[in-house]
């Protein structure tokens, strides 16, 4: 039986080595149902303005009375529960990737913000938190006489 001699080449390697890779992660992870050793965290977006941050939490299907909010020593903790409807006796899953459970962010906030002035809106399934920033840490513009 003849085997050809094959030059040696890294990079050819390096793709079969990745190919395994992502055969061993999608054999891991597809299929498998999400359950409670994963825990649902949502994600966040924090932005700056010259007044004030803005947090906007993705909390799709998480009801206003599920949600908490709390401002302790400049710790900002959002927590919250994502109740999971009735499950009908006659229903087959075949790919269930909503995750349902509880869930605890806590941010820290600058030292410049007024926690008392703190606001939250929840609106098609995002938290809207307004972090209005203390007036002495505001930028001010000096007029020049």
């Amino acid at each position: 039986m003849a085997r050809e001699i094959v030059r040696w080449d890294p990079f050819r390697e390096l793709e079969n080595l990745r190919r395994e890779m992502e055969k061993l992660f999608d054999s891991f992870l597809s299929d498998r149902v999400i359950d409670r050793e994963f825990p649902w965290t949502p994600a966040i977006q924090i932005k700056e303005l010259t007044d004030k941050y803005i947090l906007d939490v993705d909390v799709p299907g998480v009801k206003k009375e599920d949600l908490k909010i709390e401002v302790s020593d400049n710790v900002l903790t959002i927590s919250g529960e994502r109740k999971e409807e009735k499950e009908e006796k006659d229903a087959q899953y075949h790919r269930r990737e909503i995750v349902f459970g509880s869930f605890k962010r806590a941010i820290q906030l600058p030292t410049n913000i007024e926690a008392d002035k703190i606001s939250a809106k929840l609106e098609n399934g995002v938290l809207h938190i307004e972090i209005p920033k203390s007036e002495k840490s505001r930028s001010k513009e000096i007029p020049i006489k």
